[in-house]
């Protein structure tokens, strides 16, 4: 609909931790957030992607895909919650705070990283002490990205959008 509408496409990003079940995939969850991630690589409109709060999960990441990234200055962001690693590594959720380290999932190592585009300043003492003015600032951001994105054309932006993150993470190659 965006699409054949020339809008723009606003996703906010709150979601916890996918339920990791046989069940789940029996029910098509990793092909869900597969084709969603092809889809979105490819929609030739300008997409903005914020998290809100917890985005933890493929299916965050498979809503993720974005021409701008951005979180809220105290969200995280990660393909799967400290808990979930913590007992996955550690066969214990103990080491949460230790997985949350290793995870690099805070908007300012997400930046670091180059994993995300910007953060977004929230009121003092977060979003949610002065949701007024965080709708401001958002609302703001919002405009001001689309307009940016809006100026390119769709092959670059499209081209721009798959370069990007095509380019995520790092290897080494070894003999």
């Amino acid at each position: 609909m965006a699409e054949k509408f020339n809008l723009p496409v606003v996703c906010l990003i709150d979601t916890p931790g996918a339920f990791p079940g046989l069940e789940a995939e029996e029910r098509g969850q990793g092909e869900a957030i597969a084709k969603n991630l092809m889809v979105m690589a490819t929609l030739k409109v300008p997409i903005v992607c914020v998290i809100i709060g917890e985005g933890a999960s493929g299916g965050a990441l498979g809503i993720g895909v974005g021409d701008r990234v951005l979180m809220l200055e105290n969200t995280w962001y990660s393909v799967i919650s400290p808990e979930s690693c913590s007992s996955i590594l550690w066969r214990s959720w103990d080491y949460k705070e230790k997985a949350a380290d290793v995870l690099s999932l805070t908007s300012e190592k997400m930046l670091k990283n180059k994993l995300i585009d910007g953060i977004i300043p929230e009121p003092l003492g977060g979003a949610h002490n002065d949701p007024d003015a965080m709708f401001k600032t958002l609302k703001m951001e919002l405009k001001k990205n689309i307009k940016e994105l809006s100026e390119l054309s769709t092959k670059k932006l499209v081209n721009a959008r798959i370069r990007k993150f095509s380019d995520m993470g790092s290897f080494t190659e070894t003999a």
